[in-house]
């Protein structure tokens, strides 16, 4: 991040989840009339943005999970947009962190790949709402580790506002790839999903040699697969590495570089390897995802200091599932199930981040 240019900082001394930031929260030039809006450290709705400024014309990529956010994020563009607004945003999956923002953009054409539009009526706010409210009846209730799952829960929404929300999705599919013109600036839109999400999506500025690649990358945070396959994922990192690009903008973490890629690539070759070899021993996906985070090599790896390191929980049940030959995507119930699982796996990794959501002891208010 050193050698990227801070337009414009919040000038906040912690994170989301009240970390010691590792880069600054704001605005940040990448190329000429490329920039990149950053959340430090990547956690939980800790997402990136950015935004493309032409003649006339600007493109946002992704708003944030809430209005607060996103209007922080808006108002420090405002200089940049006043004289190029912005009429096209894309929206790059259909996780509620990168599109529940959209109604502060309501007047732009929202772009997205047709698989995640078909996605975004199973992604509400009342989702986010009822888990922070079973988390704060759970945390006082020390039976079964009910505690530990309500503490894990509550601190996962308790940085955002979820009330009032007016989901405003996508307003024009593609499928495949999308050539654009923003402003005299060419953009090229990748559908890359099925992988994170069923509808993924990269943006590349061919004259900036820059990607933003939502949540395809995450960088010193774990990523997390809802969808699937993993087969689709690494194509899809094996097809950034083989583009023309020097500066790539993850959905979570700090700006990459093709290392940063690879890295991704290591942590699901090194969990797809892990996951099967526990499948094919008979343990079940709780015990396996435990077996693999709590062992010596997983400790021995960089993976092990990256931020929320119990998202294995999730990722090897989307794993086994498609090993068992499953297509099909998990219930509510049956995602608050893995979930809550994760979150008992989080309060065994007492030093991972963010720390808040696995600290033991709360008092009563």
């Amino acid at each position: 991040m050193e050698q990227l240019k801070l337009i414009t900082a919040t000038g906040a001394q912690r994170t989301r989840f009240g970390e010691i930031p590792k880069y600054a929260e704001g605005l940040y030039e990448l190329k000429s009339g490329v920039y990149a809006w950053m959340t430090p450290n990547g956690s939980w709705g800790e997402s990136n943005a950015g935004l493309v400024v032409g003649d006339g014309a600007s493109l946002l990529v992704d708003t944030l999970w809430d209005l607060k956010y996103t209007r922080a994020m808006l108002d420090a563009m405002a200089p940049l947009t006043i004289d190029a607004p912005i009429n096209t945003v894309v929206t790059t999956h259909a996780d509620g962190d990168h599109w529940w923002g959209n109604e502060l953009v309501a007047g732009a054409e929202i772009i997205a790949t047709r698989a995640c539009i078909d996605e975004l009526s199973s992604v509400h706010p009342k989702s986010m709402l009822l888990l922070e409210k079973t988390g704060k009846l759970l945390r006082w209730i020390p039976l079964f580790n009910a505690d530990k799952v309500g503490h894990w829960f509550k601190n996962m929404a308790a940085p955002y506002d979820f009330h009032d929300l007016a989901l405003t999705p996508p307003t024009r599919a593609f499928t495949g790839r999308m050539h654009m013109d923003v402003g005299g600036r060419p953009v090229e839109l990748m559908e890359v999903g099925p992988a994170h999400t069923r509808g993924d999506l990269i943006v590349h500025i061919p004259d900036a040699k820059t990607l933003f690649t939502g949540d395809i990358l995450f960088v010193e945070s774990t990523p997390v697969i809802w969808a699937g396959p993993l087969t689709n994922w690494l194509a899809a990192l094996d097809l950034i590495i083989d583009m023309d690009v020097d500066v790539i903008v993850p959905g979570h973490g700090p700006v990459t570089d093709k290392d940063g890629v690879r890295q991704v690539k290591a942590y699901w070759e090194f969990a797809d390897a892990e996951t099967r070899r526990r499948f094919d021993a008979g343990l079940s996906a709780a015990e396996a995802a435990k077996d693999i985070v709590l062992g010596d090599e997983f400790a021995r790896s960089p993976f092990a200091a990256w931020n929320s390191p119990e998202r294995m929980m999730t990722n090897v049940h989307t794993l086994y599932r498609h090993l068992q030959g499953r297509t099909d995507h998990p219930k509510k119930p049956e995602l608050t199930n893995i979930l809550r699982k994760q979150a008992l796996l989080a309060h065994q990794l007492p030093d991972a981040q963010p720390a808040v959501m696995r600290k033991q002891k709360e008092r009563r208010p």
